[in-house]
């Protein structure tokens, strides 16, 4: 009894220990916490274009068929992640990032100003989808080669933390469609002018680790 007490004492002071060390790194490397920003911004706007899009294609003269649509959203995913896997020999993730960020801020933006025009919305949304595809396998090799391998499922679950509370707010606010894809768009505008930043930073992202974890 002893043992096993002094085993989760130990197991608790030691997850302590790695989540001050995950956030003393946080706040000790640039390129780890623009991560975060972008995590928050793009996976943000991403949730709440999931929540929205439904109401968003309404029609009151012909019932949009969701089951097709959801299934052509899937299909542009799946078309983007594999542009970005054929594309990672030549085209660094940082850029790709870039480019997904810029296109998916343009898709949002013309989506909250084509409000009613349904043909322009669905191809906007279809755009989005194709960047959502493009940055889940490029964010997973820049979070890799940024964040140090022995606190990285903490900082993992620390950058839900500003993503969580995105969601909740463009959620739990009374904002109509066209205001939440604007904002949406904004927030993509925030992760793009964040990965510019994480890019122009000198030396090389594993040369940033190596800093990192001397630190």
């Amino acid at each position: 009894g002893e043992a096993l007490e002094h085993d989760s004492r130990r197991s608790e002071k030691s997850i302590i220990l790695l989540f001050a060390e995950s956030l003393r790194l946080c706040f000790s490397s640039r390129r780890i916490w623009l991560i975060g920003v972008i995590v928050a911004s793009f996976e943000g706007s991403m949730y709440a274009f999931v929540f929205n899009w439904t109401p968003a294609l309404q029609s009151s003269e012909v019932p949009p068929p969701y089951g097709l649509i959801f299934a052509l959203f899937m299909m542009a995913c799946m078309s983007g992640a594999a542009i970005s896997t054929i594309s990672d020999g030549f085209i660094k993730p940082g850029l790709r990032l870039a480019l997904a960020f810029g296109a998916a801020a343009i898709a949002l933006g013309i989506a909250a100003s084509s409000s009613g025009n349904l043909k322009r919305s669905f191809a906007s949304f279809l755009a989005f989808e194709f960047s959502v595809g493009v940055y889940f396998p490029s964010i997973g090799i820049v979070k890799s080669e940024v964040v140090p391998e022995h606190v990285r499922s903490t900082m993992y679950n620390i950058y839900r933390v500003p993503l969580n509370a995105v969601v909740v707010a463009l959620l739990l606010t009374n904002m109509s469609i066209v205001r939440i894809y604007e904002l949406c768009a904004l927030l993509l505008g925030v992760a793009f002018v964040s990965i510019l930043a994480i890019m122009s930073t000198p030396g090389s992202f594993s040369d940033d680790t190596k800093t990192v974890k001397n630190v």
